[in-house]
């Protein structure tokens, strides 16, 4: 299920910046839980954020979601058929073309081991359940500018490197 607002979300004012700058892409986020009731509250928790929110029902389905979806963030139960939220976590983070998805661990697990294992896993935060609406909704926003953060610093970069291959030969100095 994928929830898309029916207007676009806010363009730049006028004189904010340069009218060929490329508009930022509208943040996604992908729900994976096996429970409806907890996918459909994480939902309406997260209606007031301007994205586009998909949910996945397993692990199985979760990554078959990132390869259509392209999440930004990902909300990640650890108990799931087919693949738990730890394995999810590990194979996304150890692919480098999904490594930099944020990852918010969600879990009813509380043990210290669980979290050390959700670390050990590669995610970037986690929440225990139940969980707090002001709590989730801050953490999901965070991780969505420090996504975007990190997607312009890699722009910027790829840019740097184009101006650096284009440059001329600088002379030598003779001696």
């Amino acid at each position: 299920m994928i929830r898309s607002e029916s207007s676009p979300p806010p363009s730049a004012a006028p004189g904010d910046g340069p009218a060929d700058a490329p508009k930022r892409p509208r943040s996604r986020v992908l729900i994976a839980d096996d429970n409806e009731p907890n996918r459909e509250l994480l939902e309406v928790y997260l209606a007031d954020i301007d994205c586009e929110i998909a949910t996945a029902v397993d692990g199985a389905d979760t990554l078959a979601k990132v390869s259509a979806f392209a999440p930004d963030v990902i909300l990640l139960d650890v108990m799931m058929p087919k693949l738990s939220g730890f394995e999810v976590c590990q194979r996304l983070k150890r692919d480098p073309a999904t490594s930099p998805i944020m990852i918010l661990m969600v879990t009813a697990l509380g043990e210290l081991g669980d979290i050390e294992r959700a670390v050990e896993a590669g995610t970037d935060d986690f929440l225990s359940k139940p969980v707090n609406k002001v709590e989730l909704v801050k953490r999901v926003e965070n991780m969505l500018k420090l996504r975007h953060v990190s997607d312009e610093l890699e722009r910027l970069r790829a840019y740097i490197a184009t101006m650096d291959d284009e440059k001329p030969p600088r002379p030598r100095p003779r001696p």
